[in-house]
């Protein structure tokens, strides 16, 4: 059989400059489907990749190699403490007092579980063995602080990079949203890459501009990104498979108390009031229209929405 690659890039890819300890210790870690590239401060918003183009870790000097990446699910800026919640160990730190440790050596002051960061999505992250890392491009300067920027179809550079790339690949099985498979040498092509936990938190978030879908609330700490159809029942960690819900209104949609119709309502059991004698604040919004997402593509699909409805919730 001839060899095959799934192609997976998007047509650009940005090599960032990486802390080796970062990097070495999620390459430590098993079976690691997501991480956060984080940086110190949320100060600035990093639009240099669409979704689905791809990140390169870069070592600093003395190593100076290429070692591994990831593939770019978003950016957001939320409090350190929310991104501990959401990817733990996939920080890149052992605890949340190294990782704090980590935002303090960079920013050079306190850091509270409200200290700002900036978080880089990478789904399907790779780090490869020593004796896999790419020199650093042709075209590289020393005094590059943060990263560089290429055309993967520009050559010499953008193709050799992306050539090297995915020569390595070859070895690595990458899980997508939509696999596609092609040619071992194919054009860049951007394709879905398949979220983690840790990405859909954050981006179901940031899709409901951090409001609880059904009451408003917004106290950050008690919104939770709920599943419309679990990831145990055949769902995905895809933004319209996720509801923003204060923590009460997520625990009684996943045992069938409230639902959601396909037309955007809020539906209430009769339960609430029949088994606990109470549910009034809860029965009083039976009806109402839920709060959506701006873009389309990020709103509730009708078919996880109809599934909900007819497998979970307790007319």
């Amino acid at each position: 059989m001839g060899a095959t690659c799934i192609t997976m890039p998007g047509m650009r890819a940005w090599v960032a400059v990486t802390d080796s300890d970062w990097f070495r210790f999620l390459a430590s870690l098993p079976e690691v489907d997501e991480v956060n590239f984080w940086q110190p401060s949320g100060g600035r918003r990093f639009a240099v990749l669409q979704p689905g183009e791809i990140l390169l870790f870069k070592l600093h000097a003395p190593e100076r190699a290429i070692v591994g990446g990831g593939f770019f699910a978003g950016h957001s800026v939320v409090p350190a403490a929310m991104a501990w919640d959401s990817f733990g160990q996939k920080n890149g730190a052992a605890t949340f007092d190294d990782m704090v440790r980590r935002i303090e050596r960079y920013s050079r002051g306190l850091v509270g579980p409200e200290h700002p960061i900036g978080c880089i999505l990478l789904e399907q992250p790779f780090f490869w063995e020593q004796k896999d890392w790419m020199p650093e491009p042709a075209d590289w300067k020393p005094n590059i602080v943060q990263g560089k920027s290429y055309d993967l179809t520009a050559a010499p550079v953008g193709t050799w990079l992306w050539e090297q790339v995915q020569f390595r690949l070859l070895t690595a099985p990458i899980e997508l949203e939509e696999p596609v498979e092609g040619t071992v040498f194919g054009e860049p092509r951007l394709v879905r890459p398949r979220l983690g936990q840790g990405s859909f938190k954050i981006l179901v978030a940031d899709a409901y501009q951090r409001r609880c879908a059904v009451t408003g609330e917004k106290i950050l700490p008690v919104l939770e990104a709920a599943h419309i159809r679990p990831v145990s029942s055949g769902g995905l960690h895809r933004i319209d498979n996720g509801l923003l819900l204060r923590s009460d209104v997520h625990t009684l949609f996943d045992r069938g108390y409230v639902t959601v119709t396909p037309d955007h309502q809020l539906r209430v059991s009769t339960r609430l009031r029949d088994e606990f004698d109470n549910g009034a604040y809860y029965l009083n919004m039976d009806g109402a229209a839920i709060r959506l997402p701006a873009r389309s593509d990020d709103r509730p699909d009708p078919a996880a929405l109809d599934w909900h409805s007819d497998e979970v919730f307790r007319p």
